[in-house]
């Protein structure tokens, strides 16, 4: 698929040569710094050194006092407390460090995560008619509740109180809840959005530590899930989040607990060894090591199963209890991508066989048969394929259940929420969403859904854009130059991995197309033919397609990240290259 390649020029040189002479390092990171918000030492200082000190008193969230405070009416008075939360990972870590952190001090609680195919996303009525029945008085619900207007009705009906801790969009009228924690509230002032749901129970957990007089570090230790939950879950890595993922990943990192580095273990990704009963990871977790290994192995046990092993996982401070679910959940995880296999072929199938989908602006596709915890892992595969809006339908009893993801400057929760008559109930962000409605409103809401895409989406936003920070001479790369990016991390949204682009590159002669079960990555190394310098490795994932053309000596351009290859204990530099354009083709641009 054609990539347009935008290159951001930063026009502010003067104030980055001040940075960058302030700072004493190379006016390309100067410049890298300068267009994340940084312009002088101190502000730099701040970026690379982030304080616990410096995040947001919690009780300025709205309803933070009255969440207190009945947390602690419930302690005094020895009621039975449920901590609630979602099947994915932000729910279940969010569930995990609330629930680990009250059983400090009160043993009188539970937790629990709702059923994905008996009970659906969110608060369900069983769950609630469970607590009532096991003389639960108390709920804290986490990642989920904001749109649950009925749902808290019908439990205080049933004499139970709710606390609300999300961090979803809310919608028009708010549960009539005990209190409701939602930094996207419009009355709510909190001056941090963008909180994942384990990062607004982080903030109760804070806070009735605050107003308990316990030790904060208590729950600081638990800055670990927390920076998990922002991994997966994709929230900005900015702000606070910042700080709270770059505490995580070292608590990960120094002191793992024992349900991650049973996951890690079980997965195999991450070379660790075992000391003195403690476990030590051989490389330096990150942002994408959380991504793509630790977060769909949480998400396994919900998708296929039951969650609630994942949290039982998480709270697990015994290391052989840990080791076994983990195994378990890591072969949840090979089913899970079995079915994911399978269902994105059928997909793609069904889109490719009908030819009126080629004029088409989104990607919808249904089919009663296929795994309803996969269908998102699809629709985001389809985004890879088609780069279209995409909702991917399965049948789940008497309602069709469907999983949204879009592309860049499309907002798919407001695309769904402009056909909101049409469905049962529907929740998620701007790029990821969930719906269901009932088979008859089906063929409707596709058409609406297609007209606002049309309405809303130019040819221009329809081919995907790689956005570029800097030109890059290959000679640049160095030891030097890549320790101090490594501490511009944790990466993620609103702090990506810089991206770096190269021109008049040409391959050393050793480019070799690599790969299994017929990916075709190019593996090669490049020396810029307008400077000196040694070549430098570099990785392309299903790039193999250019394997000719390289082998010819012709000239190209390569955008990339840096990164380290790590390969029989010796580790090196290499660039991970996204995207190719031959300087003589017609897909230069």
């Amino acid at each position: 698929m054609e990539k347009r390649w935008i290159l951001n020029e930063n026009a502010e040189i003067e104030k980055v040569k001040r940075l960058s002479s302030e700072l004493n390092i190379n006016p390309k990171l100067g410049s890298l710094l300068f267009t994340r918000g940084v312009s002088n030492f101190d502000e730099a200082k701040r970026f690379f050194r982030p304080q616990l000190d410096q995040l947001h008193d919690p009780f300025l969230m709205k309803d933070m006092d009255k969440a207190v405070e009945r947390v602690i009416l419930a302690v005094e008075k020895h009621e039975k407390i449920m901590v609630y939360g979602d099947y994915d990972v932000d729910g279940t870590t969010a569930v995990s460090l609330v629930y680990s952190f009250l059983r400090l001090f009160y043993k009188n609680i539970e937790f629990y995560i709702p059923d994905r195919y008996n009970e659906g996303y969110g608060i369900s009525f069983k769950g609630i008619d469970y607590a009532a029945s096991n003389k639960v008085k108390l709920i804290i619900a986490l990642d989920c509740g904001i749109k649950a207007v009925d749902k808290v009705e019908y439990a205080t009906e049933k004499g139970v109180d709710f606390i609300i801790g999300d961090h979803h969009r809310p919608g028009d009228i708010i549960p009539a809840a005990a209190a409701v924690l939602d930094p996207k509230q419009d009355d709510c002032n909190y001056p941090f959005k963008e909180l994942s749901g384990c990062g607004v129970g982080f903030k109760l957990a804070q806070a009735i530590a605050i107003k308990t007089n316990l030790d904060e570090e208590k729950v600081f230790d638990f800055l670990d899930l927390v920076a998990v939950s922002i991994a997966a879950d994709i929230v900005p890595i900015t702000g606070e989040n910042r700080i709270l993922a770059f505490y995580g990943l070292d608590k990960i990192n120094k002191n793992p607990r024992s349900g991650i580095c049973s996951l890690f273990k079980s997965a195999g990704t991450v070379p660790a060894e075992e000391k003195s009963s403690k476990f030590y990871f051989k490389k330096e977790i990150t942002v994408n090591d959380l991504v793509f290994s630790l977060g769909p192995r949480i998400n396994a046990a919900g998708r296929i199963e039951d969650a609630t092993n994942s949290v039982r996982l998480l709270i697990s401070t015994n290391m052989e209890y840990a080791e076994k679910l983990g195994a378990q959940i890591n072969e949840l995880n090979i089913t899970r991508r079995e079915f994911d296999s399978n269902i994105t072929k059928e997909a793609i199938e069904q889109i490719e066989n009908n030819p009126i989908n080629n004029s088409k602006k989104t990607t919808i596709v249904y089919s009663p048969d296929w795994h309803k915890g996969v269908i998102g892992i699809v629709a985001s595969r389809l985004i890879e394929r088609f780069y279209k809006p995409s909702i991917v339908f399965t049948k789940s009893d008497d309602l069709i259940t469907g999983s949204a993801r879009s592309i860049k400057k499309f907002d798919i929760y407001d695309g769904i929420d402009n056909s909101s008559n049409l469905l049962e109930h529907f929740g998620g962000h701007t790029y990821a969403a969930g719906l269901a409605l009932k088979p008859e409103n089906f063929d409707k809401f596709k058409k609406e859904f297609e007209d606002y895409a049309n309405e809303k989406l130019t040819d221009d936003m329809m081919i995907p854009e790689i956005e570029i920070d800097q030109e890059l001479d290959i000679s640049d790369i160095n030891d030097n130059f890549f320790k101090i990016l490594k501490q511009f991390a944790p990466f993620g949204p609103g702090n990506m991995s810089p991206i770096f682009q190269s021109n008049n590159v040409i391959d050393t002669g050793y480019a070799k197309v690599v790969g299994k079960n017929g990916q075709k990555h190019l593996k090669f190394s490049v020396v810029q033919t307008t400077k000196r310098g040694a070549p430098i490795p570099a990785i392309g994932f299903n790039l193999g397609h250019h394997y000719d053309k390289m082998k010819e000596g012709k000239a190209f351009s390569v955008c990339y990240h840096i990164d380290e290859n790590t390969w029989q204990g010796r580790t090196t530099l290499q660039i991970r290259v996204l995207d190719i354009k031959f300087t003589d083709s017609d897909d230069y641009q």
